[in-house]
């Protein structure tokens, strides 16, 4: 189980280094802890700052409104924030935004100050790290001991980078090389008509 702090720790290493080779370096030795596929799809989405959910709509004044202490100890895993951020996400209806209130500041309460700046900039699309796709697709290669050119093309034709690590972490360059392209995908639509019939 990976936690929550763990990847908070390489989001600021990342931040902190103008160096690509010390970004890469990071998030490569994050990336190869985690044993569990989905829990290594969220780990790249978190650094990414896209969680599997998607957008919540949730701004600052809702988060702001969020009251009571930090946890003074890390104990949130990835797959705990994952399940919460689920709950959030299939929470609508009458008084939902009541109860999404309520489902924040649980889990607020459970994260410590530097997990909660982190959750912050996560839920509101403002997450600056320096994790950039490039970084990204180098440091996926870097901890499944592939080649950089195979994870490329595999995230060039999914346009997926979770996808794209779960693939080359658990099954290397043959799964990467499964990867085809798939029509009305966005890389199947910057293709050209000649392109798509070389």
């Amino acid at each position: 189980m990976v936690l929550l702090a763990d990847v908070v720790a390489t989001s600021l290493a990342v931040t902190a280094t103008r160096s690509r080779k010390a970004k890469t370096q990071s998030l490569a030795e994050l990336l190869a802890a985690p044993s569990d596929p989905d829990e290594l799809s969220v780990v790249v989405g978190f650094l990414i700052g896209e969680p599997r959910q998607g957008r919540f709509g949730i701004g600052w004044s809702t988060l702001s409104a969020l009251e009571g202490p930090a946890a003074t100890a890390p104990g949130l895993t990835v797959s705990d924030v994952d399940d919460a951020l689920q709950a959030l996400a299939q929470t609508t209806g009458a008084g939902s935004a009541a109860r999404r209130q309520q489902q924040l500041a649980s889990l607020f309460s459970r994260a410590t100050a530097d997990e909660q700046r982190f959750l912050v900039g996560l839920l509101t699309g403002e997450l600056r790290q320096g994790a950039l796709e490039g970084v990204m697709l180098e440091a996926i290669a870097s901890a499944a001991g592939v080649r950089a050119e195979a994870v490329r093309r595999a995230f060039m034709l999914s346009g997926r980078l979770p996808a794209t690590a779960v693939a080359a972490l658990t099954g290397g360059e043959t799964a990467l090389a499964a990867f085809r392209l798939e029509l009305g995908s966005a890389a199947a639509a910057s293709l050209s008509p000649i392109d798509g019939i070389r």
